[in-house]
């Protein structure tokens, strides 16, 4: 069906946007690092190892992946002690399960060796880990560290510039414009509507405009199908 739904769009309203979507989401899952929190792995280590688990792949693979991992290890130093065969067999099906068991195995033994277990909260410590770029360092800081960062995965990216409310051409640089425009106090939690949002309504491929809370204020940018 062709993106007819167009008209009588309203002055863009952050604040309300996202009220609306705070209550669509309650019916999906949460995204898997806050589910991740919630379950009882909030440290720094596990947050930023688990992120790892998630690249490229689905929260639906990488949130047990990491469960698996951290009930068989739950610590960096019981992490260290395991062999790169091991890991990837606890982390399998996330995609490049082999080489992210590497990453988390060097994560670990350098947490251990260089912090004594405990990983700081600190952006460039955290990015000067393979496997790790600023989407993963943001979302552990904001999750594990109390820090006001904005973390931009795919679902944020292409949601925030449907709507309109920025246009950037990658997801680094839709952080930039974020961290210009909008309020502090949605940094942390955008990431926490958008994923689930993003998964279930505002899809990548046909989009579910017709059923969107928010379509009034959605620009519906690059939409050329909906349902």
């Amino acid at each position: 069906m062709a993106a007819n739904i167009r008209s009588a769009k309203r002055p863009f309203d952050i604040h309300e946007v996202l009220r609306r979507i705070r209550q669509e989401v309650k019916q999906f899952a949460d995204a898997a690092m806050f589910d991740l929190a919630a379950q009882g792995y909030a440290t720094p280590f596990h947050q930023l190892a688990a992120c790892i688990i998630s690249v490229r792949t689905r929260d639906e693979v990488s949130l047990p992946a990491a469960l698996r991992l951290f009930r068989t290890a739950p610590t960096a130093e019981a992490v260290s002690r395991l062999n790169v065969k091991k890991i990837a067999e606890l982390i399998r099906p996330s995609s490049f399960y082999e080489t992210k068991a590497y990453d988390i195995r060097d994560l670990a033994r350098r947490v251990v060796a260089e912090y004594g277990g405990e990983l700081p909260c600190d952006f460039e410590v955290m990015t000067s880990f393979k496997g790790v770029g600023p989407k993963c360092a943001n979302l552990t800081l904001g999750i594990a560290c109390g820090a006001t960062e904005i973390s931009v995965d795919i679902h944020v990216h292409r949601v925030t510039n449907r709507w309109g409310f920025v246009r950037a051409p990658t997801p680094e640089a839709t952080r930039r414009l974020l961290e210009e425009k909008l309020p502090r106090k949605y940094w942390v939690e955008i990431n926490r509507l958008l994923v689930p949002f993003g998964k279930h309504v505002c899809t990548g491929r046909l989009p579910k405009c017709s059923a969107c809370p928010v379509l009034e204020y959605c620009r519906q940018v690059g939409v050329t199908e909906h349902r």
